[in-house]
């Protein structure tokens, strides 16, 4: 069949979602029989009046989903019905979190077909992968996680590699090893909100130290174990959140070396170590007698995953962190696990990086054309972009401005360790918006954010 139109889609939902629902819907009518052969893109485009990309990605839903099968230089088909799944089931079309920073997502057909095949690999193998095992990964996988580490320019102890249920996890655990109620934690003035709430449930202190455009000032730190007795420094050195800057070598060697000093413990969280495997050594590989390293995964290949690589800087920790985790979380979950090693092995793993690395750098592009004249800082290959707001403008102005948009935003309230804090925003590019309704919002952001006589 080539001349199937979708019905005319009426914008009640994401208008990718509402193709690919009346591509599954025709196919259980009998107006698309397996087999048939879809309309190129752009007709379909042009039909619906919507921007090719809604249909690119609705096309790539519907892969997802498993109606419809695509081939290089063939075209796009009806999947024969020995295939086709059952219809998705409502109460899994779960609402993302945009005030979280998330990856762009796959939209590519044949990526996603990859993608599925993991799932194929993981259901012929699912009774072992329902019972219990280990609370730091198996052997096998531990020494995957190892090499692929390696392969990304990180250093790796296979034998103090733990594999846990994400990088929050396993900070919450570090900290539960590290400190006692009341401990001192240093960090970034502007940090990572998961340590803020992960402190306030564990009666800790944070100290935000001083810094520049490079990272915390190494006389700061110094002052700081000094005054303050702290039990560890916190810090996320690549592609910082909520600030996207990337610590550079000569400062992580400068406070490798204050450390190294006092002997203190470093906490790397080190969530975009797989999106950006061009940084500098990671600190912890400069004391690696002190340095905890969370290698996360969910910046790379998305949140549900719930993985991480921890290495533990000193054997005599890895059973207590171990138990920690085993206490919080029994063990991280083995479906995930086989899910992302069959990925690593067939290469999905770096085909999967390589498009998020394309995707963030286009919507990077995308803002920095939109938001000219605004003060942002941002990077290539950052799902975010730290925008700061001229004076006259407030960050609640904003918000309510941007009140209902698909974008998320989020204050700086969120990131602030102490003091007042500063008139900015995170703006989050990732996640599922579509480039064309990215563009619509960074648009009202920066009329949000420019106009005086806003009366809205």
């Amino acid at each position: 069949m080539t001349q199937w139109t979708p019905a005319r889609l009426d914008g009640a939902r994401p208008r990718y979602i509402e193709l690919a629902e009346a591509i599954g819907a025709d196919i259980d009518a009998g107006v698309l029989s397996p087999g048939d052969r879809l309309p190129p893109q752009r007709r379909v485009a042009q039909e619906l009046g919507v921007d090719f990309s809604t249909v690119s990605r609705g096309y790539a839903e519907a892969v997802r989903r498993g109606y419809i099968e695509s081939f290089v230089g063939r075209g796009t088909f009806v999947r024969s019905r020995e295939a086709l799944p059952e219809r998705p089931d409502p109460r899994r079309a779960l609402e993302e979190d945009p005030m979280m920073n998330m990856p762009p997502e796959p939209d590519d057909p044949a990526l996603l077909a990859r993608m599925q095949k993991g799932l194929e690999h993981v259901a012929a193998n699912l009774v072992p992968l329902l019972r219990y095992q280990s609370v730091t990964g198996s052997p096998q996988d531990r020494a995957l996680a190892a090499e692929w580490m390696q392969a990304n320019g990180l250093d790796c102890a296979a034998d103090r590699l733990v594999i846990t249920p994400g990088a929050h996890a396993s900070l919450y655990a570090i900290l539960t090893v590290l400190c006692e109620p009341g401990s001192t934690v240093l960090c970034e003035q502007v940090t990572y909100p998961g340590l803020r709430s992960i402190a306030a449930r564990l009666g800790l202190r944070l100290i935000g130290l001083e810094g520049d455009k490079d990272g915390i000032l190494p006389a700061a730190l110094e002052q700081a174990i000094t005054g303050d007795w702290p039990a560890a420094l916190y810090l996320n050195p690549t592609l910082q959140n909520p600030s996207t800057r990337t610590i550079p070598a000569k400062r992580r060697q400068e406070i490798a070396a204050v450390l190294r000093k006092h002997e203190l413990p470093l906490i790397e969280d080190d969530a975009y170590c797989f999106v950006d495997n061009g940084a500098p050594a990671a600190i912890s590989s400069l004391i690696p007698d002190l340095g905890w390293h969370i290698a996360g995964l969910s910046k790379c290949f998305g949140a549900g995953l719930r993985l991480a690589y921890a290495t533990v800087p000193k054997r005599a920790l890895l059973g207590q962190f171990s138990q920690a985790l085993r206490s919080m979380h029994v063990m991280v979950s083995p479906l995930n696990l086989a899910l992302l090693g069959r990925w690593i092995e067939d290469g999905t793993a770096a085909e999967i990086q390589r498009f998020i690395r394309k995707a963030a750098a286009q919507r990077q592009a995308l803002a920095a054309e939109v938001l000219q004249g605004c003060f942002i800082d941002s990077d290539p290959l950052a799902f975010n972009l730290w925008l700061s707001l001229p004076r006259g403008t407030s960050r609640a102005e904003v918000m309510g401005r941007m009140a209902g948009r698909q974008i998320g935003i989020m204050p700086s309230d969120a990131f602030t360790v102490s003091g007042l804090p500063q008139e900015a925003v995170r703006v989050c590019l990732g996640g599922p918006i579509t480039l064309a309704d990215l563009r619509e919002d960074l648009l009202a952001l920066n009329d949000a954010v420019t106009r005086k006589d806003w009366l809205g």
